[in-house]
This record gives structure tokens, sequence and C-alpha cells, in this order.
């Protein structure tokens, strides 16, 4: 099978791109979920009649050309179907992650104005339902699973919705095609809600050809093939996964859904993926599992571990410099890769091709990591209101950079270091927010990312920091706080962190241990039979141990950005806490609230009370 790389083909809608690369590859396993201990595949074919079944039930129902159709539901393939079904009619699908608060799902239903709501099931409407309740426009409920009989409005199945659709479809099998030449590349596809990390979400509106353009950028730059396979896990609702699918879908690649990261380890070695799309957290949870596994074999096997560990590191460096590998080295890689790093890349199923990581920064150590053992991350970038604006290329990665720009994407960088993006890949505004739209954009159509790099001489794009985020010393030095805590992530004592300053005079870090790797460091606190979590965050050696691992993983940098104090935290950041969005970014303004006497104390010297 042939590449659709030619543009003159280039379909002007998401649902002729996806439903016409089904029709072309005609896959028996297009896509595939785990069901009763399971794989079933869903044929191209099969896929294509579904959704031509869930439109025709929409249309019954009502919904017409711009009327707006939210989808709240982990991933699976019902999540895709109903997603061009939606975008086959011309409505408009407003995604909400599972994770979202009720108060932001009551939000988003009404900003949007949604007049029906896809939902997974049971629990997930439990979640939300006091989001749901009294929605202002909300009319009815499908429900994927079983259907909840108190949502307050008209609920149904998916089920009874596609039973239905399928057979006014067969009674009027051209009514799908009549609806589909009414939908353009202009018109609006998605209004996805921003995370709101400083404020209320804003509802990004991106059209049918923002997503189209992008999708036929990358697939241009990227090796992907009809003989690929994908493990689907970052949340669909996400604009980074939503928009590799489609990828997927166009090149012909075989999806495998995944609903959750617990899954992931299993999957892996079932499903045996050539390419997948993560997060840096996914990374960072695998690298300390395995250095876990492997300096606790004890013995030569420990020493073996170490010793490939930093061989494969030094490896990777050099090549990544382009430098020449020492004889030496070259074989000692090869004696690593035998008796180590193959039992890895046998971890993430033995023949990735390729990952590729966005949403956050991922440390260079940790790619080198990786790269040592023969699995390639490709770091990339993009926002909700772009798509994904570049990304590394497997024969010309370069650790610590995103990459270059795909086709027709333009990149600036302005006086003051925000990254400019400009191209058809960008949003058209904010829903029911123009004066917000209008203020980040200039006056010649370049999109303000509020994100802080720098190009090289390549044209490959760096990434330093979220503009609002850097924070200024007492000193006068500003911190980017996200570089730091890349670097602090990579040891295994540390879950989560969050790097503090802002008109301070030195760095310091709010950490959330790694319970079990600290318990197992150091003996307990004293008089402790069953240590509480509040007794080893108080606990000196604990402290004393954290403080010196993160001393020296950023002894490199500059004298005034090394953290020079830490303390640890009881509770984990959380989405129900209120520290993180559904996209796992994290609020610093609520951080800073909430923990203010720690902080406090962390900075007069004082012993940290129980938070």
């Amino acid at each position: 099978m042939t590449r659709p790389t030619d543009t003159a083909q280039t379909p002007a809608t998401i649902p002729e791109l996806c439903l016409g690369a089904m029709r072309r590859h005609a896959k028996p396993d297009a896509v595939n979920f785990k069901h009763g201990g399971a794989w079933l595949h869903l044929s191209a074919e099969a896929f294509a009649t579904r959704v031509r079944a869930v439109a025709a039930g929409l249309a019954d129902l009502g919904v017409m050309k711009g009327d707006r159709v939210a989808l709240l539901s982990e991933n699976r393939p019902d999540w895709s179907i109903v997603d061009l079904a939606i975008l086959s009619l011309g409505a408009v699908n407003v995604p909400i992650y599972t994770t979202q608060p009720p108060d932001q799902v009551r939000f988003i239903l009404d900003d949007s104005g949604a007049r029906l709501l896809f939902i997974s099931g049971r629990k997930v409407f439990r979640h939300a339902q006091e989001g749901i309740k009294g929605a202002a426009r909300l009319e009815g409920i499908v429900f994927f699973d079983g259907a909840v009989a108190e949502a307050g409005v008209d609920t149904m199945t998916l089920e009874a919705l596609e039973r239905r659709g399928a057979e006014l479809d067969r009674l009027d099998p051209q009514a799908f095609d009549r609806h589909l030449k009414t939908v353009g590349g202009d018109d609006l596809a998605t209004i996805i809600y921003t995370s709101g990390t400083t404020g209320e979400p804003k509802g990004v509106m991106l059209t049918h050809a923002n997503f189209v353009s992008n999708v036929i950028a990358i697939s241009s730059a990227l090796p992907i093939t009809a003989a690929d396979i994908s493990l689907s896990v970052l949340p669909l609702s996400h604009i980074f996964e939503r928009t590799v699918y489609y990828v997927f879908c166009w090149n012909g690649v075989s999806t495998f859904y995944a609903a959750s990261f617990d899954q992931v380890g299993e999957y892996l070695r079932e499903v045996r993926p050539t390419i997948m799309t993560a997060v840096p957290r996914l990374f960072e949870k695998v690298y300390h599992r395995i250095i876990k596994k492997g300096t606790s074999a004890g013995g030569w096997r420990e020493k073996l571990f170490t010793w490939a560990l930093g061989v494969g590191q030094r490896y990777a460096e050099l090549r990544d410099r382009h430098e020449a590998v020492p004889p030496l080295l070259e074989i000692q890689q090869g004696i690593a890769n035998r008796l180590v790093f193959a039992k890895w890349r046998e971890g993430v199923g033995g023949r990735l091709r390729y990952f590729v990581s966005g949403g956050a920064p991922l440390s260079p150590a940790l790619s080198y990591v990786f790269l040592g053992a023969g699995i390639g991350i490709l770091q990339g970038y993009g926002m909700t209101e772009t798509c994904i604006v570049a990304a590394n290329r497997p024969d010309s990665n370069k650790v610590g950079s995103v990459g270059l720009p795909f086709r027709g994407i333009e990149v600036e960088i302005d006086a003051e270091g925000e990254i400019l993006v400009r191209g058809p890949n960008v949003m058209s505004g904010y829903y029911n927010k123009p004066d917000e739209a209008a203020s980040v954009f200039t006056k010649d159509g370049w999109f303000k990312t509020g994100d802080v790099g720098r190009l090289d001489k390549a044209g490959r794009l760096y990434i330093t920091d979220r503009k609002k985020e850097l924070f200024k010393l007492s000193n006068g030095k500003y911190v980017a706080p996200q570089l730091l805590e890349s670097l602090i992530k990579q040891s295994a004592l540390v879950n989560q962190v969050v790097v503090i300053g802002a008109g301070r005079k030195q760095v310091a870090a709010l950490i959330v241990p790694d319970w079990e790797a600290l318990a197992s460091a150091i003996p307990p606190p004293a008089d402790e039979t069953q240590p509480t979590r509040a007794a080893w965050r108080r606990h000196p050696a604990a402290i004393k141990l954290v403080q010196r691992e993160v001393a020296q993983l950023t002894s490199a940098l500059a004298d005034y950005e090394r953290v020079r104090r830490v303390a640890l935290l009881s509770e984990e950041f959380s989405i129900d806490g209120g520290e993180l969005t559904p996209t796992l970014k994290v609020k610093r303004r609520v951080v800073d609230e909430k923990y203010h006497d720690t902080i406090e104390e962390l900075y007069n010297g004082a012993s940290a009370k129980d938070d």
C-alpha cells in the first residue's frame, strides 16, 4: 500500500479523510479493543458502517449542522466512531475529560450550548453528574454502556441509537453522503476547552481544515505506514492524541485502545506496537521501574545493570552530538545491548520503531537513557490552539529539541523570546471570547503561544518554559521551573515536584516522594513501628537524602538555578485536589496558596509541620 501524501487528493473534511482512508486500506483490524480478556478487532468496513449508523441516529434526533454535541468517555472505539459521526453531519464535537471536575463539566456544557452528551457509563456519570444535571441546553444523554435513568434528561444507549440509525441508513443509503456534502473545510469541527491553569477554560475553535492540513503535513514528514501498529493511551479528548488518531487513520495504522495508564505495561507486551505516542510522565514511570528492578538484583547483576546504564548514556550522547564513538565504547555498547538493553526493548513489545512524546518537556538525560537502550523518543510540540507544530524525525532526532516545524507551519521567536506560530493549523478563535482571541494574535496573524524558546541554525525548535511560569528571584535572575522539574523527576525518589522561588533569594522545591523507594533507601523514623507519610516527610534523614539527590541532579545548572531547599509533602498533587489540570499541568497559583505555610517554613528555616 502506498502512503497517501499527494495533496491533490487531499480531502476537505475529517470524515472524508478518515472514512476514505478506511476504504482505501480496508484493514481487518482497523481498530481494536480488549473485552473479557480477549482482543476484539473491528474491520475498516464495520467501523465505517457504525459511523454511518450513528450519524443517521443523530440526524433522527434532530442534530443538525452547527449543533454542539459533547463527548465524555475514556479511550475506546466508540469515542472515534461517535466523533466521526458528529462531524459527518457538520455538527461540532465538544470533548470533555473524564477527570474534569463537575463544575468545569457544567461550564463546558453551558458555554458550548451542547444539545446532546455522549458518556461512557455509570462510573463516569456519577463523577460528573452534578455538572451534568441542570445544564442549560442539554436535551439528552447517550450512554455507551447501560443508561442511567436518574440523569434528569432523556437517555438512551448507543446500541439503541445505532440500531435505529442502521435501519434509517438502509432505507435511505444516500442520506449520509448528502449530509457529508454540506460540510466544508472551513466549518467548525470541534471546541476543545483548555485546561485553565490560570483561569476558567477557554473553548478553542478548530475547523476541519485545521486538522486535515495538520494530518497531511505530519504524514509527509514522519515514516508511518499501513504496516504500523499503535497503542492509543493518551485521552482522545486531548488535541495531541486526537490529531494522532487522524494521522494513523489516514495512513492505515491499526490502532489498539487502552482506557488507562494502568493497562500500558500489559498491553505493550500483548500488542507489541511499532509506533506509540506518550507523555513524559509515562517515560518517567517506566524509567523508575527499570531502575528499581535493575538496582535491586544485587551482586553481579546489579553491577552489570549500572555499568550498562552508564555505557548506554555515554554512547547516546556522542551519537546525538555526531561525535566519533571510541572503539572500546562501541564494543561495550554491543555487550550492554545484548545483556541488558534487549530486555528493555522486549518490555515495550520488542518491535517499537519510535515513541513520540508531547505535552510537557522530557529531560535530556531520560532521552539519552532510552536512546542508549535502542528506544527512540521523538519529542514534539503543539498546543490546543495550534494542533501539532513540530517534531523530531527518526533520522534527525536531536535530544532536547522538539524538532523541525511541519510543512506549511511557520515558527518565529519574538524579541522577548516568545514562540510565535502561523499556518493553516492555527485555531479560528476562542468560542464566545472574541476579545481574548484577538489578544493572542499579532496584527500580521502570528499566534502568541505563551511559550519561550529558541531556534537553532538548522531551524529546530527548543522550548525553554511557559512565559507566565518563568519567575524572578530577588536578585533579578529569571528561573524556568519546567526545566528544573524535568531534571529532578529523573530521581527514583521523586514522584512529583513543583519548583518555587518567585521573589526569594533561592530556588526551592515541593516534592512528593516515591514512598516505597524512600523507605527502602533509609531506616524509618525513630520510635515509629509503622511510620505514616506525615512522619516520613518530617524525617531528617529523608529530607537530607532527597535534598542531596536533587542537588546532584541540578549541579550542572547556573548557581542561581540550583535547588537549595526541599520540602516533602504527604499527599500527591491531583486533579481532584485542584493542583493539576485534566492534562496534568500544574496550577502553580493553587499550589502556592495551598502550601503557603509549608513554603514559608521552608524559606524561614523552620521545621515543616504536618501538611
